[in-house]
């Protein structure tokens, strides 16, 4: 291979759209992380390489301190919140010391400049009452019915994310053993407990509605919706927004509310924290710590309340 050949690929590997697709691949093959954290990284990075073009800087050592700053000031003009341009931030500084090393750079414009405070964000829950009327909104006498209730009981049971609950395949749970399988984010495996009603709806919907739903196809997937297609994440938001307007709960509720809710109802009710930190999934335990305000934030109400001298 010549010199000039040499340098000319040199010049190809400095270009930033190139490094960042051996980013994202690293993300996707190494770190083996989920589509939608994929697609998020992706979106940061697209924000951050427009906002370089648009400054002229083409080659991945230009950036600066001075450039980060300004590029934080733009996002922040157009009405990022603290916490959305503490995300960006994040990003782009994985990106850098991948960068480094890699050997692709020297230099980190990132390294000085802090995370902006986002503050204590408390993620909305719904309390144990409305937990029940709407657990027992869906008409279980109808296929889709069962199938409704049998997810609910499984999502707020082991405390899923939706899309842990809608790729579940059948042999990834064991109701003998009363547990399901999980494949979380980065693929990685956990094993959750589920409850005697999640574990008695469940088979009621395999042995009778599931079949009915299926409709002479086959499928992998626990959950099916029309001709044994697997259910989509819309398609379940919608159903739960349905039920929790006809259980009457006026909060907004998304899958993941219901998730949280698990999360808090464990601890209130004594439940230590490395062991909800397991069963949710979370590396870092600091990410489940969150809820201990919440339960704290009971504590202190049951004791105003109960408390002779509260």
């Amino acid at each position: 291979m010549n010199c000039k050949l040499k340098a000319s690929q040199k010049k190809q590997e400095k270009n930033i759209d190139c490094f960042v697709k051996k980013y994202l691949d690293h993300l996707i093959v190494e770190k083996r992380l989920a589509p939608n954290s994929i697609d998020s990284y992706s979106k940061d990075l697209d924000e951050y390489l427009n906002f370089l073009k648009k400054n002229h800087i083409s080659d991945i050592t230009g950036p600066d301190t001075a450039c980060i700053l300004s590029w934080l000031i733009n996002l922040k003009k157009k009405g990022l919140s603290p916490k959305s341009r503490a995300r960006h931030l994040i990003t782009i500084r994985g990106f850098y010391k991948f960068m480094i090393r890699k050997g692709f750079s020297s230099a980190n414009p990132v390294q000085h400049i802090k995370i902006p405070k986002t503050g204590m964000y408390l993620p909305e829950i719904i309390s144990r009452e409305e937990v029940l009327c709407l657990l027992q909104i869906p008409d279980t006498t109808k296929p889709r019915g069962l199938r409704n209730a049998a997810m609910l009981e499984i999502l707020y049971g082991a405390g899923l994310r939706v899309s842990e609950l809608i790729n579940m395949k059948v042999q990834d749970i064991n109701l003998k053993a009363n547990f399901v399988r999980i494949f979380g984010k980065g693929s990685k495996e956990r094993i959750v407990p589920i409850g005697s009603y999640a574990r008695n709806i469940t088979i009621k919907w395999i042995e009778t509605a599931r079949p009915f739903l299926l409709k002479n196809n086959s499928s992998q997937y626990l959950f099916v919706a029309r001709a044994g297609r697997p259910m989509t994440r819309q398609c379940f938001w919608h159903i739960l927004k349905k039920y929790a307007h006809l259980a009457g709960i006026t909060k907004k509720i998304t899958p993941h509310t219901l998730r949280h809710s698990f999360a808090t109802h464990l601890l209130e009710g004594g439940a230590d924290l490395r062991s909800v930190q397991t069963m949710l999934g979370h590396s870092d335990i600091s990410t489940t710590e969150i809820y201990t305000h919440i339960s704290r934030e009971y504590l202190i109400e049951m004791h105003r309340k109960y408390h002779p001298r509260g």
